[in-house]
């Protein structure tokens, strides 16, 4: 059993010496952030602010390097990479040269912005709509062009390189405008991920959906930090510093999120011994696509199969299934076997990341997969028989109108033409008694003609129930009935024209049989609709035993229920009466 996805084709992995390189360089600006902030002359707790940055520094280069080494096609391991490099050029604020500080103070708020575009990137690497891309280049338009500008104004302390005039009235409020403005792309990069969650329609994988919780907390605390320093949010020196180190914490947080996630894919490798326990009790499709949910730890995973004889994937229900390559946005693996197309899998776009586990866990459930392929394409001949099955009954229905309706507009109203020319015949013949009782018996025999003829044409289609409703057809069936008949309709309106005549065949029949064979007193017929469903009852009082093997009456109705994917059941104990009862579905 081979696992092959469309547009597999993995990139290069990056070279173990690049990798080691940037490592190397990220473990030596976290030693350089560290000897600058221990001897700073203006960094309040050295120790602390060294400890924080050398938290979120290496934990972005590092995570960025995992990511960048086990999906290099993607972009979001460099984009993680540069993350924690701007970071490091942030904390170059804490020298003491004018050089490097002019550098940290101009890089300052970037980390933030790349940090935003990092969230909105997630996971292919690349801002998929312009409405992030939009985001993303005004943030870096503020705190890089407009941050740089601000600075050329003073008020950075006397270290600042870049000042070239003394307005610290308007390089202040320039910086309060700038914080402000990341602090609104902050909140609606919030936005996006609660948008993208409510427009997946679908559940995350658990380390994906912890991952984004980690990044929205992380945004929110950014943006409540950088107006806490506008507005003053918060009361005190030392609060502002608690959520400021608070906040440090969090976004350096968000890339050891992204390697447990992988150490928890890793780990979930395991799982396939477990599937493979399961797979020896031969679960049914459902069970199956559960198991694989399971062992991928994917709660949205779905399976499709290769229906040869349809030409189309198909679900557990049966019914067709577009295999797309980007369906809802889920990723497709298709599994095969020889090159024979068997099922394709339907999981988060994450998944591609464990190659491994996903050609494992299908491997694994290859002959259980081939089963349940079996299971549904049985599955789908019933749906395509049960549609067969409703069409021809349509095409069934729509003969016996015209049938009847032809029946009435040409024979019935022949022979009624024919009565009246017999009678106006009799009126010229009025002294001649043979002629008389010759007419009289034609006539006699016409009327016979005639109600034979409704009567054939009432069995081929009830043009009562076509014209006037369920309702009145059946108080008409009940007057006509041999017992007297308690009759209640409760459907709260028309129904579908193929359920009414259906309930008008099944009611006939029942009290023709009252009348022939039940001994009866007294019948009940009830009708009711309710719970998505129609509800048609026949009871009687008589003697009960109905043979339900004989007979094509009972049966005829059987299948017209059954047409319809309803239920016919029968209850006739001997002595104890007898009860037809179908349930048909009907929408509200």
């Amino acid at each position: 059993m081979d696992t092959v996805a469309p547009n597999a084709e993995r990139a290069p992995a990056p070279s173990v010496v690049v990798l080691c390189a940037v490592v190397v360089a990220g473990v030596a600006a976290a030693s350089c952030t560290v000897l600058l902030a221990l001897t700073s002359d203006h960094i309040p707790e050295p120790g602390v602010h060294a400890a924080l940055q050398v938290w979120g520094m290496l934990g972005f280069v590092l995570a960025g390097v995992v990511a960048w080494w086990r999906r290099p096609e993607s972009r979001f391991g460099m984009l993680m990479v540069l993350a924690g490099a701007t970071w490091f050029l942030s904390s170059l604020s804490s020298a003491n040269l004018a050089a490097p500080y002019t550098v940290g103070i101009a890089f300052d708020l970037l980390p933030a912005v790349v940090f935003l575009h990092v969230v909105l990137a997630f996971p292919s690497g690349r801002l998929e709509r312009w409405f992030e891309r939009a985001l993303v280049g005004v943030g870096y338009l503020t705190a890089v062009s407009i941050h740089l500008f601000g600075m050329t104004l003073g008020g950075f302390g006397p270290d600042n390189l870049l000042e070239f005039a003394s307005k610290e009235t308007a390089s202040h409020t320039l910086l309060d405008a700038e914080l402000i403005v990341v602090s609104a792309l902050c909140v609606v990069g919030v936005g996006v991920l609660t948008f993208r969650r409510r427009d997946a329609g679908r559940p995350f994988r658990r380390s994906i959906a912890l991952l984004v919780e980690a990044f929205a907390l992380a945004l929110v605390m950014i943006a409540f930090l950088f107006l806490s320093a506008v507005f003053g949010l918060v009361s005190g020196e030392t609060t502002y510093e608690t959520i400021r180190r608070a906040t440090f914490f969090v976004v350096g947080l968000a890339p050891f999120v992204f390697l447990v996630g992988l150490l928890h894919a890793r780990l979930a490798r395991s799982a396939v011994g477990e599937l493979m326990v399961e797979l020896r009790a031969e679960p049914t499709p459902g069970d199956l696509r559960d198991a694989l949910s399971r062992t991928l730890r994917d709660p949205s995973l779905t399976l499709a199969y290769w229906l040869p004889e349809f030409g189309t994937y198909a679900g557990l229900d049966g019914q067709p299934v577009q295999i797309a390559s980007d369906p809802g946005g889920r990723a497709v693996t298709l599994i095969d076997n020889d090159g024979v197309p068997v099922a394709a899998l339907l999981h988060d776009p994450s998944l591609d990341d464990e190659p491994e586990l996903l050609a494992a866990a299908t491997a694994g459930a290859g002959i259980a997969v081939e089963n349940a392929r079996l299971h549904v394409e049985l599955r789908a001949r019933l749906e395509e028989l049960r549609g067969s099955r409703a069409r021809m009954l349509i095409v069934a229905n729509k003969e016996r109108q015209r049938l009847e309706r032809n029946l009435h507009d040409g024979a019935q109203q022949r022979l009624v033409a024919l009565s009246l020319e017999l009678s106006l015949l009799g009126g010229e013949l009025a002294g001649d008694t043979d002629a008389q009782e010759r007419l009289s018996r034609a006539r006699q025999q016409i009327a016979a003609s005639l109600a034979e003829l409704r009567e054939i044409a009432r069995g081929i289609h009830p043009a009562v129930v076509t014209g006037h409703g369920l309702g009145v057809a059946l108080e008409q069936l009940a007057a006509l009935a041999p017992v007297p008949v308690r009759l209640a309709v409760e459907t709260n309106g028309r129904l579908p024209e193929a359920i009414e005549v259906a309930a008008y065949y099944l009611v006939c029949e029942g009290l023709t049989n009252v009348g022939k064979y039940s001994q009866a007193s007294s019948a009940t017929v009830d009708v009711k609709r309710s719970n998505g469903g129609v509800q048609i009852e026949v009871i009687d009082n008589g003697v009960g035993g109905v043979d339900t093997e004989r007979g094509s009456g009972l049966r005829g109705i059987a299948d017209r229920v059954e047409a319809l994917d309803g239920r016919l059941r029968i209850w006739s104990p001997v002595g104890g009466g007898t009860r037809i009862r179908a349930d048909i579905p009907c929408a509200p």
